[in-house]
């Protein structure tokens, strides 16, 4: 059917089931609200995807799920999504060596061990147990507060040695924040400081998919809509790519942020990160435990055995391997990063297989010094827009933004 209008006026139409789109659906359902979410997608997760791939479960670029973000904890029943976890620290590829930093507030033995391993020395542990120490214990609202400056100043005022940024925070943040620099704003890293020590970095057994997924299940049956692009908003609705109106009496934009642009004009669109993931299959495991391994060098940002944090990512008898480097894929990208594999994980890579290239454009919003990590969601009358962007680059800042879009919401609606 083209043209014309669907038959139900619904209290709110949310545009995307992304992670912001979903929670924010699901808080106005729970008021009583009639709420219809449109997809324009053949799933739910907007970039928290999962394919599978010759056998293979990919998510769409590397993601972890930390278990710590209050949104996440208030949501999800953890045990739904069989999690399990990486080692806490990873290793470090630095001119030859492959040293061990281990996580000195959850592994104190091992973590003394980078002493001798020549990564952290006694000034930069101590740093790194003072500033877990306060980022875990503080509250929220307290680093909220701090006045912002750089990643990279915090650090230097953290008392850290150059040398352990360099080799330690450079290549780990740069997996994080998808950025070389440390440009990234420091009540940021704070606050995602504060969520690693205080949680657990993990991998759902079917992939990063499942988190939106078991949120799509707690909506009422039917509300979410697949393949249904929205093309403009009116003052009526959502008018649909086939020439539909679906009407409503507000309206919720939760997709990216170029998107929400092109439907409301007059939203600044930030920045984004781009990048890369290579998939690739190996005959054995290069690394027998779940463990990421950086390079000091910035071959690429990090790497991962996925089948030894989870042995149903690859096929019985293979070993998954997903390595994430920044910006787009271009030629001899991915022979260069094989090479670099070779040498990081100490073993012959010419017989692996590449699987799969993931270039995700989009991946995070920039978050630059002095950005407000959250903000109104109503940009006019009958219209709201949420998502990481209008918050934190991160899976606790979409859905934190769809849960502040549901409340102001309601607010106007009663």
């Amino acid at each position: 059917m083209s043209g014309g209008r669907t038959t139900q006026r619904w209290d709110v139409v949310v545009v995307g089931a992304g992670l912001a789109g979903l929670a924010c659906a699901h808080d106005l359902s729970a008021l009583g609200l009639r709420v219809r979410v449109l997809e324009a997608s053949d799933r739910v997760g907007g970039r928290m995807r999962t394919d599978r791939v010759e056998g293979c479960l990919v998510d769409r670029g590397f993601q972890v799920f930390n278990t710590a973000y209050p949104q996440v904890r208030a949501r999800l029943p953890l045990r739904a999504l069989r999690l399990r976890a990486f080692t806490p620290g990873f290793l470090v590829h630095d001119g030859g060596r492959r040293l061990r930093f281990a996580d000195p507030t959850r592994t104190p033995r091992q973590a003394l061990r980078g002493v001798t391993d020549q990564l952290a020395g006694p000034r930069d542990l101590a740093a790194l147990a003072a500033l877990t120490g306060f980022d875990a214990l503080a509250p929220a609202a307290l680093v909220r507060r701090r006045s912002d400056t750089s990643t990279r100043q915090v650090l230097t005022a953290a008392g850290f040695t150059r040398g352990f940024v360099e080799r330690f925070f450079r290549p780990f943040l740069s997996g994080v924040f998808l950025e070389e620099d440390l440009a990234t704003s420091g009540r940021f890293f704070h606050l995602l400081w504060r969520s690693m020590a205080r949680g657990t970095l993990c991998l759902p057994a079917t992939g990063v998919g499942a988190v939106p997924e078991l949120l799509a299940s707690t909506l009422p049956p039917g509300t979410v809509a697949l393949e249904s692009p929205v093309t403009a908003l009116t003052d009526e609705g959502a008018l649909l790519e086939d020439g539909r109106l679906v009407p409503a009496r507000t309206v919720v934009v939760a997709t990216d942020a170029p998107t929400a642009a092109r439907l409301q004009p007059g939203l600044t669109v930030p920045s984004y990160r781009t990048v890369t993931t290579y998939y690739h299959l190996a005959s054995r495991s290069p690394l027998r435990e779940p463990t990421l391994v950086t390079d000091v060098r910035r071959r690429f940002v990090n790497s991962v055995v996925l089948s030894e944090v989870h042995a149903g990512y690859a096929p019985h008898g293979y070993a998954l391997i997903a390595t994430s480097a920044l910006g787009d894929d271009r030629e001899g990208r991915e022979e260069a990063t094989r090479t670099a594999l070779a040498e990081c994980y100490e073993t012959d890579t010419a017989g692996w297989d590449l699987l799969t290239v993931r270039t995700v454009a989009g991946a995070l919003p920039a978050m630059q010094p002095g950005l407000p990590l959250s903000r109104r969601t109503r940009v006019a009358a009958g219209r709201y827009v949420c998502g990481d962007h209008r918050a934190t680059g991160s899976v606790q800042g979409a859905l934190a933004s769809g849960a502040r879009a549901a409340r102001e919401v309601a607010a106007d609606l009663f």
